[in-house]
This record gives structure tokens, C-alpha cells and sequence, in this order.
């Protein structure tokens, strides 16, 4: 029995989602929660597990493809109760082996006959199935191991024909390449992510001939990178016109410049969210934004202490963890600031916890995962938060419930050298802060002039929900924190 699997909500409210790769294709056989596809939505790369165990009959949908919510995804052939299935597998695999022999023998059957015969043994299916349970896109049990098995596709040329027929292959809703131009069966998509294929391609790299070096197949930036610099790969110049006269006379200046004038990229999935978001932020909270300039000089030396201490070798604990801190720990006297402003019930919601949100850049765009109850961490236990938050959204596997639910957040730009910024509040929050380059300069230091380290912080912050006092003594609060991390043990 054909039985349909629709995309489903995964779980983020969002409308519709990217089907970035098929990792099955028609006429596999797939198990119960085996990976079918990578889908990406507004937030992140979502897997989806089989939610049957049977064989695919069709994919709906091809790579690149937006699926609203909802809409068919992928159709499976089920087993019937009276063991019908096994005949119908029988019947394909006949199918198969016909298609495999040459073209001489092919031409005896016609198609005609075999498409009844597949109709006859279709119809001897039972009407009802045994139930599979529908997860929804998410799985409940372990995944297959191994790979799924895979359909011969029979060339479409003849046996004398000196490649395969590529407009076939290119036909199939399944992405396929040649790994040599007499091979005639198709073979998988060389498995990668989204920004690693796009490199691939702006660098005029086919996938097929990477070899990836990580034992889970998965080809990576540095295994492009590292193809690319053997065989001096560069990206295409744009073709020359037929007629020098068609055009007009191109610059001396632009006359060695390789590569298009202009490339057009859809705006899809988390920069798209993100351009939403924060259009949405900018016009709906009025953001006031103060500066704080802060001697950071003992919180540097207080890391390179923690740095040396071999009880805490394997904890990376930086600025970021330290700011992370205060800002807990100020939190708890500047209440306003943890705070939502419910415009649909009328209400101003307190939160008694902290989901300190830390703004991460990926190659997908910026994304801002939450780490829960972070204001019951420890300064270590902050620090190993924030390693795997941000590994994990490097990676693109952030989960879209790790980036709801956030109370306040930290933006960290001065990692890429800038001093300063007025960063817009994720929507929902009432405070970000934005922490600045620390920087070695001339400083005032107990009456003198001293080369200290010093470090701007920038708050943003809801002005509905606080107010220009409430804003500077919370900002305040971490500067003084950070210039005096003893400070910290007078504070709850």
C-alpha cells in the first residue's frame, strides 16, 4: 500500500522549509527513523527520520525545493498483512534485472507489458497496512546503520553508446553524478553541507573528486580547500563575448578581473528569519543604547591565572564566559532587565531565570542559541556552555528549541576587532549587550597614567520595559564586575 509522509512542523511554528539533500532515492529500502533527508528551515539544518519502514515509491520534491508545511514530501510502498510486499519487491527486482540486460534484449519486452505487470501485482495489495508510527520528523528509535540499499539504474544508451545518456540522469528526482564518463550507473551525491557545496562551486570544483578525510564520509570546508590548493583550482572568468565590437571597451583596469560582476543569492532560511526578526525588533521595541568604557586589566590577569591552573586544563575560559557572569550575576539587581513585554495579553512577563542567549556568525548567518538556566552556572561550567554552543552552531546542527526562549543576550564583536556597536535586541528580550575589542592603551590608574587593558561595552535595552537609570546601573554593574572581579562576591 502507498502510504504518504507530509512535511511536517518542526516544532518552530515556521511555514514552509528548504529540502537542502535526499539521502534516499526511489526504490530504496529504507528502516524505521533512517535519515531520508536534510531539510533547512529559518533556524537550522533539520534531519528527518523515516517515519515507516518500507520502500520509497516517489519523491515529491527535489533538491533546492521550498515544501510548505503540510504538502506530500516523499511516498513509501509498504508491506501488506498477507506478505504481498515481498511479491512486490519480487516484481521490482524483475524489473530491475530486465533493465539491467543489454539493449538487445531489452527491446524484446516491451515497456507496455512490464508497466501491467507492475499494475497486476500492485493491485493484488492489500487495502489496509500494518500502522507505523508517524514521528513527525523526529525519530524515537536508534537509526539504521549502514547505508540504504541502492536501485540499479539501467543506461539509456546502447551498449555501444560511448557514455551514458546524461539527460536520463538528470531527469531522476535523485541528485546523481558520473564518476567517469563510461560508468553508466549513477552514484550518490557526494554528501556535504549547503556552504561547503556553494564553495565547491564558486571555486569550479566538482564534489565527486573530493576525498573526504573525516570517517563519517561527510566532506568538509578544509577538504575543498585542501583539493583546491593541490590542483590550483579558481573560479571561472566570465566567458569572453563573441564580438569584441558588441560591447564597449573594457577598462585597463578591470581587464585581469576573474569571476561575475555580480552574484544574485536567494534569501532563504536563517538570513532570511534573522532580516525578519530584527526589522520586526527595530520597529517595534524603541532601543536605547548606552556605552560603558571599562579597565579590564584584572579579569585578564584573572584568566591567565585560570590559564595556568592545570585542575581546569581542557576548560577554555575566556572574556566572553567571564562577561557571561556578570551579566548573571547583575541580573538578579536589575530585574527590568530580564523581562518581555507581552503586547498581546496586556502584561509584562518577569523571568526568575536567566537564558542567556550568545550571538554566534556561521557561514548560514547569525544565529542566536540560548544557554538554559545560565544563571545557575558556575564560571567553568559557563565557559564549557559556550565552547559547545558555539561548536555547535559552527557546525550548522544548532536545534531550532535552542534558540527560543532566550531572556537576554551577549553579542561578542570584538572579536573581529571592533571596539564598538548599538547592537538590536532579539525579539522578545528586553537587554543585549555587546562587548568590544580589549585593547592595551594609556589609562588613568591610581592617579597615574599606566598602559592598561580596556574594553567599550555597549547595552541596548527595551525602553517600555526599562528605563534610562535602570539601564546604566545594570551596565555599570558589569563594567564594575569586570574591572574588579572580586567585586562578584558581594553580589548574590
Amino acid at each position: 500500500m502507498i502510504q504518504e509522509f507530509r512535511l511536517p512542523d518542526l516544532g518552530e511554528g515556521l511555514p514552509e522549509a528548504e529540502l537542502v539533500q535526499w539521502m534516499v532515492a526511489e526504490g530504496d529500502t529504507v528502516t524505521l527513523n533512517q535519515t531520508i533527508a536534510e531539510v533547512e528551515t529559518a533556524k537550522a539544518v533539520v534531519e528527518l527520520p523515516s517515519p515507516y519502514a518500507g520502500v520509497v515509491s516517489k519523491l515529491h520534491a527535489q533538491a533546492g525545493d521550498i515544501v510548505a508545511v503540510g504538502s506530500v514530501l516523499i511516498a513509501y510502498d509498504l508491506p501488506g498483512e498477507n506478505g504481498s510486499g515481498d511479491a512486490m519487491r519480487a516484481g521490482r527486482a524483475e524489473v530491475r534485472a530486465e533493465a539491467s540486460a543489454p539493449a538487445e534484449a531489452t527491446a524484446q519486452a516491451p515497456a507496455q507489458t512490464r508497466a501491467e505487470s507492475r499494475a497486476e501485482t500492485a493491485a493484488e495489495a492489500p487495502a489496509e497496512e500494518k500502522a507505523q508510527p508517524n514521528l513527525v520528523g523526529y525519530g524515537a528509535a536508534p537509526q539504521a546503520s549502514g547505508r540504504p540499499q541502492r536501485r540499479a539504474r539501467a543506461a539509456a544508451a546502447s551498449v555501444s553508446a560511448p557514455r551514458a545518456d546524461t539527460a536520463v540522469l538528470e531527469a531522476a528526482p535523485h541528485d546523481v553524478l558520473h564518476a567517469a564518463e563510461t560508468i553508466d550507473v549513477p552514484l550518490e551525491r557526494p554528501r556535504s553541507t549547503p556552504p561547503v557545496r556553494k564553495l565547491a562551486k564558486d571555486l569550479g570544483i566538482d564534489l565527486a573528486l573530493v576525498e573526504p578525510t573525516g570517517a563519517t564520509g561527510l566532506i568538509t570546508r578544509g577538504d575543498v580547500e585542501a583539493y583546491a590548493e593541490r590542483v590550483g583550482a579558481r573560479t571561472p572568468a566570465v566567458a569572453e563575448p563573441e564580438s569584441a565590437e558588441s560591447v564597449p571597451s573594457t577598462p585597463a583596469a578591470l581587464a585581469g578581473r576573474e569571476g561575475p560582476r555580480e552574484t544574485r543569492t536567494p534569501i532563504r532560511g536563517v538570513r532570511k528569519h534573522t532580516a525578519a526578526a530584527m526589522v520586526r525588533s527595530a520597529f517595534t521595541a524603541p532601543h536605547v543604547t548606552t556605552f560603558l568604557t571599562v579597565d579590564v586589566t584584572a579579569t585578564t590577569e584573572l584568566l591567565a591565572s585560570l590559564k595556568a591552573d592545570r585542575s581546569l586544563e581542557g576548560h577554555r575560559i575566556g572574556i566572553l564566559a567571564v562577561a557571561a557572569k556578570a551579566v548573571c550575576l547583575a541580573l538578579t539587581r536589575a530585574p527590568e532587565l530580564n523581562s518581555r513585554w507581552d503586547e498581546e495579553n496586556g502584561e509584562i512577563v518577569e523571568f526568575g531565570y536567566v537564558n542567556l542567549g550568545i550571538a554566534a556568525a556561521t557561514q548560514r548567518g547569525l544565529v542566536v542559541p540560548n544557554i538554559r538556566d545560565a544563571d545557575a552556572m558556575t564560571l567553568v561550567e559557563l565557559a564549557d556552555a559556550i565552547g559547545a554552543l558555539a561548536q555547535t552552531a559552527r557546525a550548522g546542527k544548532t536545534a531550532p528549541a535552542e534558540m527560543m526562549g532566550g531572556t537576554f543576550s551577549i553579542t561578542n564583536v570584538g572579536v573581529f576587532g571592533v571596539d564598538a556597536g548599538t547592537p538590536i535586541l532579539n525579539p522578545g528580550e528586553a537587554g543585549i549587550l555587546a562587548l568590544g575589542a580589549v585593547r592595551r592603551q594609556p589609562w588613568e590608574h591610581h592617579g597615574e597614567i599606566a598602559l592598561r587593558e580596556v574594553m567599550t561595552l555597549a547595552l541596548s535595552f527595551d525602553h517600555r520595559l526599562v528605563d534610562g537609570e535602570q539601564g546604566s546601573r545594570f551596565l555599570a554593574d558589569v563594567g564594575a564586575i569586570l574591572r574588579e572581579p572580586g567585586r562578584a562576591m558581594l553580589l548574590r
